[in-house]
C-alpha cells in the first residue's frame, strides 16, 4: 500500500524544507546551531503541519547523531526510561549526543517531564520537543529554563504554492496523472498554513475526480468548486490524526459566542470523542468568558477558572460533566465584549501616543526628593470624601476626553453605565487643573 501524499513529501534536507527562514534560514538560530555541530535541546512550538517533526529528522540526518523518538500521547515514564537505557547500551559504538525527539510534549505529566531533567541538564541526551500549546503554560518550568523556545509559523500562501508544485512534478505517483490546478484559493483556504492538511487535500480531490472507469481521461481538473463538493462531503478525510483540532475548536467558541448551547455541546462532545486535551478545552473556554460574556456576566471567569481547576482534580470521564456544565452556562449567558474592545483600544492608543508622561499627583512619593520635585503633590485620597468620590484628573493631559470603555446593552453593565454616568457629572475633564485638597499618598 502506498504511503499517504504528505509522508511522501517529507522533505529530507533544509534545502527542501519549506518556510521558518526566520529559523532555518541563512541566519536562523537553527541553522547557525547546525552549521556549528552543536544544537542546544530546543522546543518547537507551533500549529500542525508546520513541520516540526520534519525538522528534527532532518537535524538529527544533518549532525549525524542517533535519533530516538516517542509520542506523548501513549509514552510514558517507562518507555523514556526504556530509550535511556538504549542511548546507554549504544555508547560504546558512538561518542556524539543522541537527540531524543518528544511528538506532543505538551500532553506529558509533570512526572514525565520531570524524568527528563537530569538528562537534559547533563548533556546525556539533545531534547526536541513538540507542541501545539503554549509552553508556558503545558511545559514545566525547568524543563523550559534549559531548553531554547523557538515558534514555528503557519506556511506562507507562496510556501504552499511551491508545495503544491512540487507534489505534482516530483512526487513518483503525481507525476504520472495529467493534473490541471485551474484554482487555488480554495486549498490554500482550507488547508490555512498546514503542510500535511494541504497535500491531503490535493490527494484527497485528485483522487475523486480520477474516474478510474474511464481509460479515455487524459486530465484531472482541479477547480475551487471541485475542492469544496469534496471537502463537503468527506469532511473529516483530510484530517487524518485530528487535523481539525483548531476547526472544531473554532465552532466550539463560536457557537458559545452566538448563544447557541446545544450546537456548543456538539462541538464539545466531537472535541471529548476525539480525545482532545481537556485543558485545552477548559483553556478556552476561560477565553471565552472573558473575551465573550465579559462584564455582561462576571461570574462566568470565575465558573470558567473553577472548571480549569476541577479538571486536574478529577480527570476522566467525569471532568466530561464538567466541561457540558460550563459550556452550557458560557453559552445560556447574556455576551458583552466590552473589556476586549477597552484594552485593545487602549493598547491603539499606547502604541500611537507613546509613553505618556503620569501627572505629577499621581506619582508615587518615596522620598524626600521626589516629594520636593512635586511627586504626589495634592492627590485626593478617594476615600475621605463623601461617595469614596472626588473631583480629580486620572488621565495624561493629552487624552482628554478619550474614553476607552464603552459599556454595552445588558442588564449588568447598565447599572455600570448608570454609575459611571453620575460620577462623570461631578468628574472634571482631564484639562481641568487640581485644586488643593487632602493629601494622600496611598
Amino acid at each position: 500500500m502506498n504511503s499517504p501524499l504528505a509522508e511522501r513529501m517529507r522533505p529530507r534536507t533544509l534545502d527542501k524544507y519549506l518556510g521558518q527562514q526566520h529559523i532555518v534560514g541563512p541566519t536562523g538560530a537553527i541553522r547557525r546551531a547546525i552549521d556549528s555541530g552543536s544544537l542546544p535541546s530546543v522546543i518547537l512550538w507551533g500549529p500542525p503541519g508546520t513541520g516540526k517533526t520534519t525538522l528534527a529528522e532532518i537535524i538529527s540526518h544533518k549532525l549525524n547523531v542517533p535519533f530516538f523518538t516517542l509520542s506523548a500521547v501513549n509514552a510514558g515514564v517507562r518507555d523514556i526510561r526504556d530509550i535511556f537505557a538504549r542511548i546507554d547500551a549504544n555508547k560504546m559504538f558512538s561518542i556524539k549526543r543522541p537527540i531524543l525527539f518528544i511528538d506532543e510534549i505538551h500532553r506529558f505529566s509533570k512526572a514525565q517531564q520531570d524524568s527528563l531533567l537530569a538528562a537534559v541538564e547533563k548533556g546525556r541526551i539533545t531534547l526536541i520537543g513538540a507542541t501545539t500549546e503554549n509552553p508556558s503554560f503545558e511545559v514545566i518550568r525547568p524543563l523550559i529554563s534549559r531548553c531554547q523556545v523557538y515558534v514555528l509559523k503557519p506556511l506562507e500562501e507562496k510556501d504552499m504554492l511551491t508545495l503544491i508544485n512540487r507534489a505534482l512534478t516530483e512526487d513518483p505517483i503525481m507525476k504520472t496523472k495529467q493534473i490541471e490546478i485551474q484554482e487555488t484559493s480554495a486549498i490554500i483556504r482550507f488547508a490555512g498554513g498546514d503542510a500535511r492538511k494541504l497535500l491531503n487535500i490535493l490527494e484527497l480531490v485528485t483522487d475523486a475526480n480520477q474516474d478510474e472507469n474511464n481509460p479515455t481521461q487524459t486530465k484531472i481538473i482541479v477547480t475551487d468548486e471541485k475542492i469544496v463538493a469534496c471537502l463537503q462531503e468527506n469532511p473529516a478525510a483530510y484530517d487524518k490524526n485530528g487535523e481539525m483540532h483548531y476547526d472544531i475548536a473554532s465552532a466550539f467558541i463560536k457557537s458559545i459566542r452566538g448563544s447557541d448551547p446545544d450546537a456548543a455541546i456538539y462541538w464539545l462532545a466531537r472535541m471529548v470523542a476525539a480525545g482532545e486535551d481537556p485543558k485545552f478545552i477548559a483553556r478556552r473556554l476561560v477565553i471565552s468568558a472573558a473575551e465573550d460574556i465579559g462584564l455582561a456576566n462576571p461570574n462566568a471567569l470565575l465558573l470558567a477558572n473553577a472548571c480549569f481547576d476541577a479538571l486536574t482534580k478529577i480527570g476522566w470521564p467525569e471532568g466530561r460533566i464538567i466541561l457540558a456544565e460550563t459550556t452550557i452556562y458560557l453559552a445560556a449567558s447574556p455576551k458583552s465584549n466590552s473589556a476586549y474592545m477597552a484594552i485593545e483600544a487602549a493598547l491603539k492608543e499606547v502604541n500611537e501616543s507613546g509613553d505618556l508622561p503620569v501627572p505629577l499627583h499621581l506619582r508615587n512619593a518615596p522620598t524626600e526628593l521626589m516629594k520636593t520635585l512635586g511627586y504626589a503633590k495634592n492627590y485626593k485620597y478617594a476615600h475621605d470624601y463623601k461617595g469614596n468620590f472626588v473631583k480629580q484628573e486620572y488621565c495624561p493631559e493629552k487624552l482628554t476626553g478619550k474614553m476607552f470603555y464603552s459599556p454595552q446593552d445588558n442588564p449588568q453593565e447598565a447599572k455600570t453605565a448608570a454609575f459611571l454616568n453620575a460620577l462623570k457629572k461631578e468628574r472634571p475633564p482631564c484639562s481641568e487643573k487640581q485644586s488643593t485638597g487632602v493629601e494622600k499618598t496611598k
